[in-house]
C-alpha cells in the first residue's frame, strides 16, 4: 500500500524560548492543561518504549497516572514483558502526541518502581473489574483461547466475593525520573519546534534542536 499521497500540513504557532518556563515539569503541566480544555481524547495516553538486555526495544501505550517533580507515574503488571525489560534495564522513554494539538512530548530517563503504599492506594480508586482483571490476567503470558481469560475472571470474583479487592502483590506503580523532556510543535513546511530541556547536575538546560 502506498501510503505518500497521506500528507498533513502543520499550522501551529511557534515556540519560543522566552514563552517557555524554565522548568520542563512546569511547562509539561501547562500542554498537559490545554490538551485537556481541548478535550483530546486519552490524554494521559503515551508510548512507553523499553529496551531488553539484548538490545531489542519494545513499546506500547500506557496510561500516565500521575506527574510532578519526580517523574511520571503509571502502573502494570510486575511480571509482564515490561516489566522484565525495566527489571534488567531501567533506561525507558515515554512519548505523548496530542495531533488536535499538533504537538508531542518526549520523555527519557530512569524508572523505579513505587511504594508498596502507592500502588495500593492507587488500586483503591480503579474500578472494581479493572481490580478483579489485575488478579485473572497473567500478563504477556500465552493463553488458549479468550475462554480460558474470562474463566480466571469468574475464579476471581468467586474468590473475592462481595468484598474489597486488594492490590495484586505482583501489581504496581513505576516512576519514570525524567532526564530529558523534548517539547515538538508542528509547523508549515516541516520547519517544526523543537525545544528540549536536559538535566546537567540539579539544574535543566534548555536548547533548540533542528527538525
Amino acid at each position: 500500500m502506498n501510503l505518500a499521497e497521506l500528507r498533513r500540513e502543520y499550522s501551529s504557532h511557534g515556540l519560543i524560548e522566552c514563552d517557555m518556563c524554565a522548568d520542563p515539569l512546569a511547562q509539561f503541566a501547562k500542554w498537559f492543561e490545554q490538551a485537556q480544555e481541548a478535550d483530546i481524547v486519552d490524554v494521559n495516553a503515551a508510548t512507553l518504549a523499553t529496551c531488553s538486555t539484548d538490545g531489542k526495544p519494545s513499546a506500547r501505550i500506557v496510561l500516565v497516572k500521575g506527574f510532578g517533580n519526580m517523574g511520571f507515574m503509571f502502573f502494570t503488571s510486575y511480571d509482564g514483558r515490561k516489566a522484565r525489560e525495566l527489571s534488567s534495564n531501567p533506561q525507558a522513554a515515554l512519548v505523548l502526541f496530542w495531533a488536535d494539538l499538533e504537538r508531542q512530548v518526549r520523555i527519557e530517563g530512569v524508572v523505579q518502581q513505587v511504594s508498596r503504599t502507592q500502588s495500593e492506594e492507587y488500586h483503591k480508586t480503579r474500578p472494581r473489574g479493572s481490580q478483579l482483571s489485575a488478579w485473572a490476567s497473567q500478563q504477556s503470558v500465552v493463553i488458549k483461547n479468550r475462554e480460558e481469560l474470562e474463566t480466571r475472571l469468574k475464579d476471581v470474583e468467586s474468590r473475592f466475593g462481595e468484598g474489597d479487592v486488594p492490590c495484586p502483590p505482583n501489581w504496581g506503580g513505576y516512576l519514570l525520573a525524567p532526564e530529558v523532556i523534548e517539547f515538538w510543535q508542528g509547523r508549515p513546511n516541516r520547519l517544526h519546534d523543537r525545544i528540549r530541556y536536559r538535566r546537567d547536575g540539579l539544574i535543566w538546560v534548555m536548547e533548540r534542536l533542528a527538525p
